[in-house]
């Protein structure tokens, strides 16, 4: 096991930071380039061997030169030595010997598709997210994974399955869980933040939303599942209905008592108490039965 120091220490190792880029206004460069440019065609003109070395040199000037978009970074590197990152849009010349290497600074979106998985109670499920998110590191982008893009995609579905596994579904099976995928809302959403950002972190990945987007139960189990939830709501209902139905036995029995309208023996009660449970319990319309003689 690795301690929280150890996994600070490693942390700080590796997430080196990025670093400005020293660089020079583009349109100077680009009027060496021009004026370099001119001497070449001269030389070649007159036929001096010298052009060739000029038309070298204009080359690279020409290399040099760089145009950096809004929301948009490149990279440099100079003989595998990171140098710096160029993060304001402009026009630039740097030493045409760097590598440079774009990437862009522009939020995206990531809409997964829905994955099947085992909630925390063994159902299998369906579940997909939609993940904002944006690089704000360019160092830890370019050179702590291989490709930050499919880091990003890869990373994803690991924490949605990890989240899958820390709640259930519902509460149906597990009634003492006051938070499932399907009733937890932001917390849940909150929890899936959390484990992206720290996952992400490594490659400077900036999460900015994440959400369940898709959750379902899956084909093979959805069926019985929903005549399930359907029971589970009769039975809430039902449960309802007969703690209303008993309140309103009680409160006739109650008044009949109190106004002495009539008086109930033992028996009468029982009878009274069923027909009027009978009456109000039924799921369907009831037809009144006159008694003509005697109350039995």
């Amino acid at each position: 096991m690795i301690s929280i120091t150890e996994t600070q220490t490693l942390k700080s190792l590796v997430m080196e930071k990025e670093k400005k880029s020293n660089s020079y206004l583009g349109f100077l460069g680009l009027f060496l380039a021009l004026a370099f440019l001119a001497g070449p065609i001269l030389m070649a003109v007159y036929f001096s061997p010298l052009y060739l070395i000029a038309l070298v040199a204009d080359i690279f000037l020409w290399i040099g030169l760089v145009v950096v978009n809004p929301n948009e970074s490149v990279v440099l590197v100079l003989f595998g030595k990171y140098t710096g990152t160029l993060k304001k849009n402009g026009f630039y010349w740097i030493n045409p010997f760097y590598v440079r290497k774009k990437i862009s600074l522009r939020a995206r979106n990531l809409n997964s598709e829905p994955i099947k998985v085992n909630d925390k109670l063994g159902n299998p499920i369906m579940i997909g997210i939609v993940l904002v998110w944006k690089v704000e590191e360019t160092f830890r982008a370019a050179f702590e994974v291989d490709d930050y893009v499919r880091f990003v995609d890869i990373q994803s579905e690991a924490a949605i399955r990890k989240l899958a596994g820390a709640y259930p579904y519902d509460n149906f099976d597990d009634a003492e869980a006051d938070i499932s995928l399907r009733s937890g809302g932001e917390e849940v959403n909150h929890q899936l933040e959390n484990e992206l950002r720290e996952r992400l972190a490594i490659a400077g990945i900036h999460v900015m939303e994440a959400r369940i987007a898709y959750l379902a139960y899956a084909s093979e189990i959805a069926g019985a599942m929903l005549r399930r939830q359907q029971a589970t709501a009769i039975v809430a209902a039902r449960q309802k209905i007969v703690e209303g139905a008993v309140s309103m036995v009680e409160l006739a029995l109650e008044q009949l008592s109190k106004k002495d309208i009539i008086k109930l023996d033992e028996d009468k009660k029982a009878t009274m108490v069923s027909n009027l449970m009978v009456v109000l319990c039924s799921d369907k319309d009831v037809n009144p039965v006159v008694n003509a003689g005697s109350l039995y």
